[in-house]
């Protein structure tokens, strides 16, 4: 199978473009920088430079592949409103240019948000609707092209998708604690975060785009929630920091903007998941990657 993916050289997309080539796939991928088109040359895999604001690249790309990966996104968390504009105008680029011709779609989401006071499952519908919701509404316009001949699939990624080189949500905790000399959490450090290891996020993918049915939402979940303060105690033991809870309203003064994110309970499960797709996750945990040094200072 030939497939398009974009965001094929980030954190996600570049294991996952290994996973499809490990399957016999060929793969296109968008690259914005002269960095990116080199190592995806390096792996063999096809180059089409662009970036989300492209959308005349990217629907070339759609086009002529039989299926598409999208993985990128601009995760400007100072400015929601543009990341969540390009990544609504890209989905409806994609959808409109595979409309009625049955080719996979498989999208980037997240559990974050699904639910409160309970872990989110795959028949939790995402409440994002519009442009001007989180990720511009994406998950829902995405899958309902499943109506117009699409074979859409949403791929909802942990709020932390772990490993070694990972630079997203717990780099930035760890970071803020090296540099406040303490490793904090939020309140009582009772909520907790979903987890998975990069790889078995990678193997979920390439598992998705060969099994999953048409409008299916599936959970790229290995742990079901870690707690707040568990990470915190590891990023504590791994840089010998000091653990202390931080009150509620001083929050988003200690953490700054991700503090919102870490004050969330963002619980979620996978059984679903793993059940219609066989998969089984095999990649270390969070708190074994903090330990390891995953994390380490650069």
């Amino acid at each position: 199978m030939h497939v398009f993916v974009t965001g094929a050289s980030g954190w996600i997309g570049s294991a996952t473009v290994d996973e499809l080539l490990a399957g016999g796939h060929t793969v296109t991928g968008l690259a914005r920088s002269d960095a990116s088109a080199a190592a995806l040359h390096a792996k063999g895999v096809q180059v089409r430079r662009g970036d989300l604001d492209d959308l005349g690249s990217i629907r070339a790309g759609a086009q002529e592949a039989d299926a598409v990966i999208h993985l990128a996104n601009k995760h400007d968390f100072s400015h929601p409103a543009v990341s969540n504009a390009a990544e609504r105008a890209a989905v409806q680029t994609i959808g409109d240019t595979l409309a009625d011709t049955g080719r996979p779609f498989l999208l980037a989401s997240g559990v974050a948000g699904l639910t409160q006071g309970r872990p989110g499952t795959e028949d939790d519908p995402s409440a994002a609707h519009g442009p001007n919701s989180p990720r511009g509404g994406s998950e829902n316009l995405a899958l309902e092209f499943a109506d117009r001949g699409v074979h859409s699939v949403s791929l909802r990624f942990a709020p932390t998708v772990h490993g070694t080189g990972d630079h997203g949500f717990i780099a930035v905790i760890a970071a803020i604690a090296r540099a406040k000399g303490v490793s904090g959490y939020p309140g009582d450090g009772t909520h907790r975060w979903a987890a998975v290891h990069r790889s078995d996020a990678a193997r979920l993918v390439a598992l998705g785009l060969e099994k999953a049915p048409a409008g299916a939402r599936l959970h790229a979940v290995a742990e079901q929630g870690v707690p707040t303060r568990d990470i915190a105690e590891a990023i504590g033991r791994r840089f010998e920091l000091p653990v202390a809870s931080i009150a509620g309203e001083d929050v988003l003064d200690h953490f700054g903007w991700i503090g919102n994110f870490f004050a969330m309970d963002l619980a979620a499960t996978s059984t679903r998941t793993r059940e219609l797709l066989g998969w089984t996750p095999t990649g270390p945990t969070l708190l074994e990657d903090i330990d390891a040094g995953a994390y380490a200072a650069h």
